[in-house]
């Protein structure tokens, strides 16, 4: 079971990391319109790669919620959490090899539909019930990121 002190206690460390870890997207985003194409083809390139390592992380999120939980009698939910874990980083690879505005299109439906993960994985009770006042707004922070970049 979620300790509940620790939840309250996590979520404004996560929620100043969870900034700190948007403030690229931010940067590589808004800096698109001020620069030569040859430069911007080099952030362009940057943020779908930070991106790409983002979703990745959000998918060992689910790893690691899977590996540490205390229900081992479900070998089958068990399973099925750590493909679903796995599948965010083959997307983020398999989307690197698009040209790079269609990789930033598939890397923001990817992360938004991680989300809809995520907020399944906390209703199931996978994940702290605080994990959703982080994810929501950075999801849409980093999507529309990736969506401007794609359209820049």
């Amino acid at each position: 079971m979620l300790d509940m002190d620790a939840d309250r206690n996590a979520l404004p460390t996560a929620t100043w990391l969870g900034g700190l870890g948007a403030l690229p997207f931010i940067a590589f985003a808004g800096a698109q319109p001020f620069l030569d194409s040859a430069h911007r083809v080099v952030v362009v390139h940057a943020l779908a790669a930070y991106g790409a390592i983002i979703l990745s992380f959000l998918g060992g999120i689910h790893w690691g919620l899977a590996i540490a939980s205390r229900d081992y009698g479900d070998q089958r939910q068990i399973r099925t959490r750590l493909v679903v874990s796995v599948l965010p980083s083959l997307t983020a690879w398999v989307a690197l090899l698009f040209p790079v505005n269609i990789s930033l299109f598939i890397l923001a439906a990817s992360i938004a539909a991680m989300l809809w993960v995520d907020l399944q994985a906390t209703q199931a009770g996978f994940a702290p019930p605080w994990y959703p006042k982080l994810r929501i707004p950075l999801t849409c922070v980093v999507v529309a990121a990736l969506l401007f970049g794609a359209s820049a």
